[in-house]
């Protein structure tokens, strides 16, 4: 879908903000790239290997992580799953995994480095307090159950939000509309009375207008220029502290 599509009307107020999680209001891409770096340094001293092999085996757990599609149905936690994608990447980049609890090492220390890593800056947990003092707010974020409320519970969320929706918790997740008027719904507030606030303009942005929100606010740190045929936000700030500014222009 190209072009704007906000369902913008002129005099409404705003009642309520939806913000999605992951690089919105935590640096989570920065979170990882700590964490992959302390695995690498893992791999490096287990492993007999040249660097671009351990690059290579991290390369391949990113890029398996990225293209996971987790069934809870399936009978395996997510965190089985992860330890998988380990033991696939070292298997793929070095033929055989040496020590069997290597994957399962590598997992845990991935994942605990992340969340040490990941917080709420003081600045947005500010900007937070702030808003909802004139909005309801509400936490939208796609993903695995146990890996989001592992991070919301690590940063401390709860306190600022009126509510928190965890994606794959439901039967659909972000762009799909039925997930947007679940959250329209526990706020009771209809869709033309929100502001959907996010990183991602195929989840977030995208989203929003499907679900005919009253304006979407993309958070692009590099510039925000859009690929070719995406959807466009109607307003882009480089980090979420400038929001209050697009606010106070819907006013």
């Amino acid at each position: 879908m190209n072009g704007r599509c906000s369902a913008a009307m002129d005099g409404r107020p705003v009642k309520a903000v939806l913000f999605d999680l992951d690089n919105t209001l935590i640096e989570t891409s920065r979170a990882g790239g700590v964490a992959i770096q302390k695995t690498s340094e893992l791999l490096k001293t287990t492993l007999a290997v040249d660097d671009l092999t351990i690059s290579n085996i991290c390369d391949k757990f990113k890029q398996k992580l990225f293209r996971e599609s987790f069934d809870p149905s399936a009978g395996r936690s997510i965190d089985e799953v992860r330890v998988g994608h380990w033991e696939e990447s070292i298997q793929e980049a070095v033929g055989s995994c040496h020590t069997p609890s290597l994957a399962a090492q590598c997992y845990h220390l991935w994942k605990n480095s992340r969340l040490e890593v990941l917080s709420l800056s003081p600045e947005i947990r500010s900007l937070l307090k702030q808003l909802r003092s004139r909005y309801k707010l509400l936490l939208l974020t796609n993903g695995e159950s146990q890996t989001q409320r592992e991070k919301v519970e690590t940063v401390g969320c709860e306190e600022f939000f009126d509510a928190i929706v965890v994606g794959g918790e439901h039967a659909e997740q972000k762009p799909h509309r039925s997930i947007f008027t679940l959250c329209f719904d526990m706020l009771e507030v209809e869709a033309q009375d929100c502001v959907m606030v996010g990183d991602s303009l195929d989840t977030d942005i995208q989203g929003g207008c499907n679900a005919g929100v009253r304006t979407t606010v993309w958070i692009s740190s590099d510039g925000g220029a859009v690929p070719d045929g995406s959807v466009k936000a109607d307003y882009t700030i480089p980090t979420v502290l400038d929001l209050p500014d697009v606010l106070a222009q819907l006013e």
